[in-house]
């Protein structure tokens, strides 16, 4: 009984054997015979990276003024709306006069009065019945009164705000009637003729930025693409994002571009060295990690392992494993294995 426990072990593996080498042969009967696999191929070849600086920053106007009255007093109006263009120069607020009127009358009337006690003294003088001294006393007494008379001028002449420069007002920050303080601002005003764009930059692209460049600026808001120059590089990196700031100016003649807009800033830069670069699509990955590519050739697509470096656009650098002018798989290799069957379906060139 023994003895045919011995023998009916190797009969049994020999059975199951043979049952996984026919189902082996059937899977490559199918694998390589069966139908081709419809596939999109392309050639690997040299290509020079891109060479465009694309960052978003935020528009603002070339020159941003607050504006406050250099003295203390009730708003008595205000004579422009948010967004309404101004024109340097123009009458746009102004304080309750009152107090700085009758404080110039009184000064006018000091002024007044220490210049007739002067005329006076300045007779007694020429007739030497008054000290050289005295004399002097009286000069500088007049004097000051009549720079306090000047002072009070000024003072009232600054209850009325004018705008230093043309351009649109941007904020209202207070309203008639408010008592606001020296130099409080309650205007803001910006100069849009001309407009910045206030971006940040990669520390690593630092060096291929300058004073004087050609830029394009897109402004989605308004669909429109506008040529600029950068105007200004930071000479120091932001201490949470190292970047640095850099502003582009762009012409505004029709004033559409806003301060707040957001704009997309493409700086060209020099061309980067030729590299070997496949479509990012044609990359395969391994469950352990190794990238891979379909390479084709005599009908059939066949694995082979290849190492990446930089991306750049749609193209990703081949350091190994390709070489120019071989035929890779960049559609429809989700349905291959090592040696398939293959049948090319690229697209006919446009005419």
């Amino acid at each position: 009984m023994k003895r045919n426990q011995f023998y009916i072990v190797p009969v049994t593996a020999l059975i199951f054997a043979g049952m996984m080498s026919c189902r082996n042969n059937r899977e490559t009967s199918v694998q390589t015979g069966g139908k081709p696999v419809a596939v999109v191929t392309e050639q690997v070849k040299h290509v020079y990276p891109s060479a465009d600086i694309t960052v978003s920053g935020n528009v603002e106007g070339s020159r941003t003024v607050r504006l406050g009255f250099t003295v203390a007093g009730r708003i008595n109006s205000i004579h422009v709306a948010e967004g309404q263009k101004v024109k340097q120069g123009q009458l746009i607020a102004g304080l309750d006069p009152v107090n700085y009127e009758i404080a110039r009358e009184l000064a006018d009337i000091q002024v007044r009065q220490v210049a007739d006690e002067f005329d006076r003294l300045k007779a007694m003088h020429e007739r030497r019945s008054l000290s050289e001294s005295d004399f002097r006393k009286a000069d500088f007494t007049l004097q000051g009164a009549r720079a306090q008379l000047r002072l009070h001028d000024k003072n009232l002449a600054d209850t009325k705000l004018y705008a230093p420069i043309s351009g649109i007002l941007l904020k209202k920050l207070a309203e008639p009637g408010e008592i606001v303080a020296t130099g409080t601002p309650i205007l803001v005003v910006s100069d849009i003729s001309k407009v910045k764009v206030n971006a940040y930059i990669p520390e690593n692209q630092l060096s291929q930025v300058r004073i004087g460049q050609t830029a394009s600026v897109r402004v989605g808001a308004l669909g429109e693409t506008y040529s600029g120059k950068v105007t200004e590089v930071g000479a120091a990196a932001d201490v949470t994002t190292r970047a640095f700031t850099i502003k582009v100016e762009v012409p505004n003649p029709k004033q559409d571009i806003r301060p707040g807009m957001i704009a997309e800033v493409a700086l060209p830069s020099e061309q980067g060295k030729q590299m070997l670069a496949v479509p990012v699509s044609a990359i395969r990955r391994t469950p352990e990690g190794q990238t891979y590519v379909f390479v084709t050739g005599n009908g059939q697509a066949f694995q082979r392992n290849i190492s990446i470096g930089a991306i750049s656009g749609d193209k990703v650098e081949v350091l190994a494993g390709l070489s120019a002018g071989e035929a890779i798989v960049t559609g429809g290799q989700q349905k291959l294995t090592n040696g398939s069957r293959i049948s090319v379906t690229n697209p006919s060139p446009r005419r």
